[in-house]
């Protein structure tokens, strides 16, 4: 348990209980857990959760900033870093997909009916980072002869974040239905064939016959088909 020093209202400890928090709200999602359950989840006095944090708001406010900058160093170390931009891509959508596995199913609609600030902080920033990697991604592709050539990037960049977005719609696909990381994974097939060349096609299925032959195929896991 934390002691009740008070240095910096986010040092280290702080950042490990804000890491800890995301992961409970994340599992158990948020309108459900109180500042009762996430102390005693955590193993600190509401006292100690207090010194970091002024209210829930300001929890999930940092808890989102969290999450956000845990992407970012997600993408960042798969871009630029593969083999091209199809493995780039495939890389992300991987990792990805495998985040939302385990998230719980009322997240999207507790951050916007119960912290519509935070939510759309979130929001915003998540979507200039996506448009910032996808446009890397799309130049990148063209350049490497795996896209077609006649791509307006800012124009897909856009669209695929909407597509994004529509992942976390609990209106439109519903979480019985539609699991999170599936979706992602339709999202990636759909984007890519919509802007690879034949070249990329090619590549692409090459790719997935190979995943399919080292993995055994599981719901969030690579596409059966490209």
């Amino acid at each position: 348990m934390m002691d009740s020093d008070k240095s910096k209202p986010m040092d280290e400890r702080g950042d490990r209980l804000i890491a800890e928090a995301a992961k409970a709200f994340w599992t158990y999602g948020i309108k459900s857990m109180t500042m009762d359950d996430l102390s005693t989840r955590l193993g600190i006095s509401k006292k100690t959760l207090y010194q970091h944090v002024k209210d829930k708001n300001d929890l999930v406010d940092k808890v989102l900033t969290h999450i956000s900058k845990d992407f970012k160093c997600m993408v960042d170390e798969s871009s630029g870093r593969d083999k091209n931009a199809i493995d780039e891509l495939f890389n992300i959508t991987t990792t990805v997909a495998d985040r939302l596995k385990d998230i719980h199913p009322s997240i999207h609609f507790d951050l916007e009916k119960y912290h519509p600030a935070a939510f759309r902080k979130m929001l915003d920033d998540k979507r200039r980072e996506i448009y910032t990697t996808t446009t890397g991604n799309l130049q990148r592709g063209i350049d490497e002869g795996l896209y077609r050539t006649d791509l307006n990037i800012p124009m897909i960049a856009t669209i695929y974040i909407a597509r994004f977005d529509m992942v976390f719609d609990g209106e439109l696909f519903p979480p019985d239905r539609f699991r999170p990381e599936e979706l992602h994974w339709e999202l990636f097939r759909y984007h890519i064939r919509g802007i690879a060349s034949a070249k990329g096609l090619k590549y692409l299925e090459r790719k997935v016959r190979k995943e399919m032959k080292t993995a055994t195929p599981s719901p969030g896991k690579a596409p059966k088909n490209p």
